[in-house]
């Protein structure tokens, strides 16, 4: 009996013995990590109207926060100067209250996903500094104010770094200036004083970019914003970046705010150019050779999964002072964005339940990553 004990907790600890796909029916992230920081998946639109029965019972069993993939994205909810379709984003947040979770609102100020009439004067052509600060003070007033007390924490300003730290040159950026980052904060306290606001990014693992968003983020405090914490999108690979680079960002980030592991997915694929990050317009031609597990993932691959998901919820744990929420950026592998991205029509695994709603190794790595992180210390 002594020697089985043993057994199992160097198994923990070295992720040797491999991770199954069963778990047990009260098995729970959301219960393991209880007294670490929030688990929360973002949810797509027919999952977040309870459309997709299934999925709910995996978000109600495991998660206790939710985002929004698209519902709260400037082109689905205000998609016309005079129009707000507000049916599904409502449908979000009831969905939220419904479950008792803590309500993330996903994003108000972003250069992607944003109409182009947002950028655009009546003749079609680049609007004033002054009417494109008077559409986003209108869309921050009229969306953040409309969930005003429902929406727990907003990403008010999205992506709005290169990965060398420098501010991107985004129409937000060339028509009004730098200082659209203070007024987005600015406007968005006003409408909700009490929800928490953050800046959300990919790539914040980079050395320069981080020095670029902790700039970013104390030059808006220092003007006395409201900048509760920084939001560091987890679309990283199986090897890719290091878990001292992880790391060394959330202990950075600490330093000015909460930190929030946002956007968390593992890409499992093969990737034109090495791409990493999420940019959505950085994408390329199907083709066969970066599509490679369509009949399943092999066990060899499933393991990896498994634990480089270990080994992050592991550092996770270790830090769990600093962070306040880890985010799937999904439910299951069939509503992954990677399965579009950087290449349309791929199979992809980058989750922790399979397109039948089952969980993966991956989900027995993260349970038990508490004991590995644990065992460590």
């Amino acid at each position: 009996m002594i020697k089985s004990k043993r057994w199992l907790m160097a198994c923990l600890v070295l992720a040797s013995c491999g991770f199954t796909a069963t778990t047990s029916p009260e098995a729970s992230l959301k219960k393991v990590f209880k007294n670490d920081f929030l688990m929360g998946a973002a949810l797509n639109g027919k999952q977040a109207s309870g459309k997709d029965p299934e999925a709910t019972a995996i978000i109600t069993q495991h998660f206790n926060t939710i985002s929004p993939e698209n519902v709260l994205k400037w082109e689905a909810i205000h998609p016309q100067p005079e129009k707000y379709n507000f049916g599904p984003a409502d449908a979000y947040v009831a969905f939220g209250r419904q479950h008792n979770m803590f309500t993330v609102g996903h994003t108000l100020v972003w250069h992607s996903q944003t109409p182009d009439w947002v950028f655009e004067d009546a003749h079609g052509k680049a609007a004033g500094k002054a009417l494109l600060q008077q559409r986003m003070a209108e869309h921050i007033n009229t969306v953040a104010g409309r969930y005003k007390g429902q929406i727990g924490g907003w990403d008010v300003v999205n992506e709005a770094l290169n990965d060398d730290g420098t501010l991107r040159q985004s129409k937000w950026y060339t028509i009004i200036g730098e200082d659209y980052l203070a007024q987005a904060y600015q406007l968005a306290r006003k409408a909700d004083p009490k929800a928490e606001l953050y800046y959300n990014d990919y790539n914040l693992w980079k050395p320069a970019k981080r020095e670029g968003a902790l700039r970013l983020v104390r030059s808006l405090q220092a003007k006395g914003l409201k900048v509760d914490g920084i939001g560091m999108q987890g679309h990283w690979g199986l090897e890719s970046p290091s878990i001292a680079q992880i790391e060394e960002s959330i202990v950075a980030f600490s330093k000015v705010g909460k930190v929030m592991i946002t956007e968390l997915d593992i890409d499992v694929l093969p990737n034109p150019s090495n791409r990493n990050g999420a940019d959505i317009d950085a994408t390329f031609a199907f083709d066969e050779k970066y599509n490679v597990y369509t009949n399943g993932l092999p066990e060899e691959v499933q393991q990896k999964l498994a634990r480089r998901y270990a080994d992050i919820f592991a550092l996770f744990h270790k830090h769990r002072e600093k962070i306040a929420r880890v985010t799937f950026w999904g439910v299951t592998d069939a509503d992954s964005w990677l399965n579009n991205w950087p290449i349309k029509g791929r199979t992809s695994y980058p989750l922790l339940f399979d397109r039948t709603y089952q969980p993966k190794p991956a989900l027995d790595a993260v349970l038990k990553s508490v004991s590995k992180s644990s065992s460590s210390q």
